[in-house]
């Protein structure tokens, strides 16, 4: 099958790989030092899922239309990345495969001819240079619809994806969005920092923090009109439960968190963008909850702070210690 993959970071990359290792006929799209590495060396695949030196055909711009699109960029270049390569796209199947609530329905709005489905990857994966991305924990992919028309193309890309990496079909795809951002507070420490995900889970007031983010998010859903999908352990009733658990009950998922993640250090797809010099998604991750809450009447101060922190290492380079962002919070 003619496929491409439209931003070849960790998520794409690893899709890209697996799918040309499944026979697949893969096209990629990347920019500079990314898309050098790709047309002289190919895409280096290692980690969970073994290792594999894939030589899809990349570019700028999409050249040809193919039968089958995945959209793997950051929240924040999703809409220039689809702009860009609209020609090419118009009635192909799109699979948008992002953090955030909002890639769907920007997808469906510059794409109104094509059918738009939603993906959350659950994988963890570094992208470690210029051609060369290492799975860190390996996990599936839910190819998520809200709408029963659309179906019929969701199971149809579960059995395309699912030939090459594990994938589940979900109806709630809101649902599953939203269980996802709680998933992603863990990545807003570890850019503040420059700590692996792990260690500020288990740090005793980072830890804390990233609870109190959690738990704040959770009530914004809640208050939304959420029912939180079941997804990396997180479900409805145990979520229900967190969000009215004292703080000092509720750090305990924190740690459970850090415990599946294994022993190898993962930075966070936040904490890589920083450190490749390039802007993040925090606006579409902790920034969603704000926005999301002054939707709904409320505020969500913790998520305001930590995207606050994000953008001010973004700026600066500086990564901060822990005395510093405790102050912060101790304000809250």
């Amino acid at each position: 099958m003619r496929i491409v993959v439209i931003g070849t970071g960790a998520i794409g990359g690893t899709i890209a790989a697996l799918l040309d290792r499944a026979g697949h006929e893969v096209s990629v799209t990347a920019r500079g030092a990314q898309l050098e590495a790709l047309q002289s060396d190919g895409l280096a695949l290692s980690g969970g899922w073994g290792t594999h030196l894939a030589r899809p055909s990349a570019s700028e711009r999409l050249t040809e239309t193919p039968e089958l699109a995945f959209v793997c960029t950051k929240a924040q270049d999703a809409g220039r990345a689809i702009t860009d390569n609209s020609d090419r796209l118009a009635g192909v199947p799109a699979v948008i495969v992002q953090n955030g609530l909002d890639g769907v329905r920007v997808a469906e709005d510059l794409l109104p001819d094509s059918p738009v489905i939603g993906a959350i990857a659950l994988y963890a994966a570094n992208y470690r240079r210029a051609g060369l991305v290492d799975v860190t924990a390996a996990g599936p992919t839910f190819i998520g619809v809200d709408d029963p028309q659309r179906r019929d193309v969701a199971e149809r890309v579960v059995s395309v994806l699912g030939g090459a990496m594990p994938t589940r079909l979900i109806t709630d795809f809101r649902g599953a969005q939203w269980s996802k951002l709680i998933v992603n507070q863990v990545n807003a420490m570890p850019a503040i920092t420059g700590l692996s995900a792990q260690e500020t889970l288990r740090h005793p007031m980072l830890g804390r923090i990233v609870a109190s983010s959690m738990r704040e998010a959770v009530r914004i859903g809640f208050a939304s009109g959420v029912h939180f999908a079941s997804l990396q352990g997180l479900n409805q009733q145990l979520l229900r439960g967190f969000s009215i658990a004292p703080i000092a009950i509720g750090r305990a998922l924190p740690r459970v968190m850090a415990a599946q993640m294994g022993d190898t250090p993962n930075s966070g797809s936040t904490l890589q963008s920083i450190t490749r010099g390039q802007p993040t998604e925090i606006d579409f991750l902790n920034g969603a909850v704000v926005r999301a809450a002054r939707e709904v009447g409320l505020a969500a101060p913790i998520n305001a702070a930590l995207t606050e922190l994000v953008h001010r290492v973004e700026t600066s380079g500086d990564f901060l210690g822990v005395e510093e962002v405790a102050a912060v919070f101790e304000r809250l």
